[in-house]
């Protein structure tokens, strides 16, 4: 497997899917080795390549080369570097050991997935986990945009087997990079069981902290992003503060939104009813979404959504928007409630319904939990994984040159 994230290097959940996906394919049987990299600007003194078996999963992970890159300004340089790296650490590994399968996970390990599958003689399988078009609500007008998108097109027209973790996502890259949808395999992320409980006194203490005076807590955790919504439930904050007055947001994660919607709760005059709390430990997070009379998820655009699985684990009342893999995961009156993406008025009508009737909410929060095991076990998924690559096989993709950009919006041209 190739990946750019892997813990303890995170930036978002596919860190977290392909080090669960890997240990759970170790435990079948399989051999698997992760290729990856360090912390971003990093170098081979401070950080050198290493190759070391964590959880039963070889992890080879690659130092970075002494080019003054950075990931926040020179993405595509960046990314190339980080494939020149993972290419010289591939071939050597593959000088005395031959894979079955190389796996893919998104555009940024696009080159050296491809050229180690073709020096290995092996079938190449990818994950596309989102796409730049989904990201930008279809808009590809940037020259990154483009270099994105044409990289995210290579490689799932390379692929010799895709996935993606939603038929929402399945629909979305069938249709951006023109492939067959049949030719396409859904196997949704998963969750641990483990976890995901916190004794009393810790859910206790974090009410207290982010909301004393008892009056509902809300809370929204995930990646500060536009297209994760945050300000969309801001815009509603206002609304929900006059029918339910001292009504408290929990804003936890990081992005390059932070400040945005720092500046939007000011213009707002709800500066002071919202905790900006960044990143939170695993054990505060799991207080806080406890310690929630509702968690909100208005994204925009959103490939899966292992956040409302989380917010399940935990057994959190759940309002959710029904973008992308959401509206396959929430069963809207069942699971929790659904609301439009971008719909602030939606948000307040689902938070005061989730308000006002608190014993419907725990009902749908304990359906939504018993779901889990049934669906979203990672050993299920490990299998499912597994059978994609049994059956595959390299094809003929021939030649292929650029895709073309769309002018106006990908979605609609």
């Amino acid at each position: 497997m190739l990946s750019w994230e892997y813990p303890p290097v995170v930036v978002g959940g596919l860190g977290r899917h392909v080090h669960a996906l890997a240990r759970h394919l170790t435990g079948l049987g399989h051999e698997v080795v992760v290729l990856c990299r360090h912390e971003a600007g990093s170098d081979a003194l401070t950080h050198p390549t290493s190759d070391t078996v964590v959880e039963g999963v070889r992890v080879l992970r690659v130092a970075e080369d002494p080019t003054h890159l950075l990931f926040e300004k020179d993405l595509v340089a960046w990314t190339l570097a980080m494939g020149h790296g993972m290419i010289r650490a591939g071939l050597g590994l593959l000088a005395g050991w031959r894979p079955d399968v190389v796996h893919a996970h998104d555009w940024l390990v696009t080159h050296p997935a491809i050229t180690l599958a073709e020096q290995a003689g092996v079938p190449l399988v990818a994950t596309i986990h989102a796409t730049e078009a989904g990201r930008h609500s279809g808009w590809l007008s940037q020259r990154l945009n483009q270099q994105v998108h044409s990289a995210e097109w290579w490689l799932a027209n390379r692929a010799d087997a895709l996935i993606t973790c939603s038929a929402a996502m399945r629909a979305e890259v069938a249709y951006l990079f023109e492939v067959e949808p049949d030719e396409i395999a859904v196997i949704h992320n998963g969750i641990e069981p483990r976890g995901w409980r916190v004794s009393a006194s810790a859910v206790a203490a974090a009410r207290a902290k982010h909301n004393p005076a008892g009056a509902p807590l809300v809370v929204y955790f995930g990646r500060l992003e536009w297209e994760k919504g945050v300000h969309d439930l801001l815009a509603a904050l206002p609304r929900l503060r006059r029918a339910h007055p001292g009504t408290r947001l929990v804003v936890a994660g990081r992005g390059v939104q932070a400040q945005a919607l720092v500046e939007q709760a000011r213009k707002l005059r709800v500066l002071r009813s919202v905790d900006f709390v960044g990143h939170l430990p695993d054990r505060s997070l799991v207080a806080c979404l406890a310690a929630a009379d509702v968690v909100v998820l208005p994204s925009r655009y959103e490939p899966f959504g292992i956040a409302a699985l989380e917010a399940a684990a935990v057994g959190a009342p759940l309002v959710a928007s029904t973008a992308g893999g959401l509206a396959e995961l929430v069963v809207d009156g069942s699971t929790g409630l659904s609301v439009v993406p971008g719909d602030v008025a939606g948000i307040v009508t689902q938070v005061r319904a989730v308000l006002a009737d608190p014993a419907a909410a725990a009902r749908r929060a304990k359906a939504a939990r018993a779901r889990l095991g049934a669906e979203f076990d990672w050993t299920t998924i490990a299998e499912a994984t597994a059978e994609v690559y049994r059956s595959a096989f390299v094809r003929d993709r021939g030649v292929l040159g650029r895709p073309k950009i769309a002018t106006g919006n990908a979605f609609r041209d």
